[in-house]
């Protein structure tokens, strides 16, 4: 019998023999097909060789050879072009958010979540009022459409002014909120007013809705109301979206006379003011409301619980009035029907029980201790990275970087050195006016953790 050819017909015999194993189970010993064959060790040692290399037995000296895992055959790779056409030019742009969702890897400094860390969310507390929830009557019911009435009542408290529970939508956080605003308060392809920078969440979702996101500047009080006149009179808007207070990512907050100032001007304009009010739980300073002084139904306001709780307390109520109410509702039906009642009642529970307050006085105590750690580091070992302000709470500093400096190349940097930091370009609708960086201090495990990741970001400039 020819060597190769011999190879070649005991491989086939073993792979007919395998087809009627399973995995895992064991083939013949070398001994027992070399003595049904007739062939010699050689023979037996290459075909099993040839069976191993086709993925089909794994050998194991001393052991013998067993039947592989089967592999599922490759298909061919379908072609999938013909979307592009199908789904047209419009883009959903999730980079930034991705980026900022992204978990650090291990033993990288975070200087970028917004998200409170695992030793200051009150993850057993909201555990405990998640179990009295689960005890209510009818909480895997249908709840009623716009919101369990308790929490409609808890968060028009919360808005302050004459805001009535029935002013409230709840809805699946600010993310919701905010894309739920857009599509009904602005038709597709018209303009929508943003402060600049602003938060890159919104200026996705304001693309996603095919709306054009138009810059407002902003300084030290927030945003301008005299420029922001003269953007509504250009462009024929009628959105003009702000967080008045604790605003990302300056941190600045909007003066009480540029609230009352801001709230005239859109009147003026005949113009939706979308108050996204996320920072209301981050800072025991919080000034009043646009919504409580506004009395023309000029402001839809959006209140989350999620940044002062946990990522997954998905919950936040919108407040609107008029027409603009009747739309919201309509929107949030057609779209997803209403917000799952456990969690509703389970956030009922939370914020109803002594854990809350108790909660807040902890979040702002160490609010306030990260803020200052994070602005001494920063003077101390990067003096050129100016703050824009200290801000009364809040997560983050928004830093002034010298003219000169490659943002993108320290953001690249800063990563190898092991620390994050967020590029300031992804909040600007248009240019920027020059090069930033936020910072975020409390995602990091504590005030030693800031500290490092400022001495790697200091080591990360050119």
């Amino acid at each position: 019998m020819d060597h190769d050819s011999s190879i070649a017909q005991i491989a086939a015999m073993l792979r007919d023999e395998i087809s009627r194993l399973r995995p895992g189970d064991r083939l013949p010993s070398s001994r027992e097909i070399m003595r049904r064959h007739g062939v010699s060790p050689v023979t037996v040692s290459r075909a099993l060789g040839q069976l191993a290399a086709e993925g089909r037995v794994i050998t194991r000296p001393g052991s013998g050879a067993f039947v592989a895992q089967r592999r599922e055959p490759a298909r061919d790779s379908a072609d999938l072009s013909w979307q592009t056409v199908a789904l047209g030019d419009r883009v959903v742009d999730d980079e930034a958010i991705a980026a900022l969702l992204s978990p650090a890897p291990e033993g990288v400094v975070p200087l970028t979540s917004g998200y409170l860390p695992l030793g200051l969310r009150p993850d057993r507390q909201l555990a405990a009022a998640a179990v009295r929830a689960m005890r209510r009557p009818g909480v895997w019911a249908t709840p009623p459409l716009s919101g369990v009435d308790e929490l409609r009542r808890w968060f028009a408290l919360q808005a302050g002014g004459d805001v009535t529970a029935g002013d409230a939508l709840i809805v699946s956080g600010g993310q919701a909120a905010l894309s739920h605003a857009f599509r009904a308060l602005a038709a597709p392809g018209t303009p929508v007013l943003v402060e600049t920078p602003t938060y890159p969440g919104a200026l996705a979702t304001a693309k996603a809705a095919g709306l054009r996101a138009t810059a407002v500047p902003m300084d030290q009080e927030g945003v301008r109301p005299d420029l922001l006149a003269e953007a509504f009179a250009v462009t024929g808007a009628r959105v003009f979206l702000c967080q008045p207070t604790l605003h990302n990512p300056t941190g600045v907050t909007l003066t009480l006379e540029r609230r009352r100032q801001v709230l005239d001007v859109a009147r003026a304009a005949g113009a939706f003011v979308i108050e996204d009010d996320y920072a209301r739980w981050l800072t025991p300073q919080a000034p009043p409301s646009l919504v409580s002084m506004d009395g023309h139904g000029t402001v839809v306001h959006i209140h989350s619980l999620t940044k002062i709780l946990s990522p997954s307390m998905r919950l936040a109520a919108v407040v609107a009035r008029g027409p603009a109410a009747h739309r919201l509702r309509a929107a949030q039906l057609v779209e997803s029907f209403f917000v799952a009642r456990p969690l509703q009642e389970a956030a009922v529970e939370f914020v109803g029980s002594p854990a809350w307050r108790r909660h807040l006085a902890t979040v702002h105590a160490e609010i306030a201790t990260r803020r200052d750690a994070l602005a001494a580091a920063l003077a101390a070992r990067v003096p050129r990275a100016e703050p824009y302000v200290l801000p009364i709470g809040g997560m983050h500093l928004w830093l002034r970087l010298p003219a000169e400096t490659d943002e993108r190349a320290l953001v690249e940097a800063a990563k190898r050195n092991g620390v994050l930091v967020s590029a300031g370009r992804m909040y600007y609708p248009a240019e920027p006016p020059g090069p930033h960086l936020r910072v975020t201090h409390i995602a990091a495990a504590g005030v030693a953790e800031l500290a490092e990741g400022v001495r790697r970001l200091a080591e990360s400039l050119p």
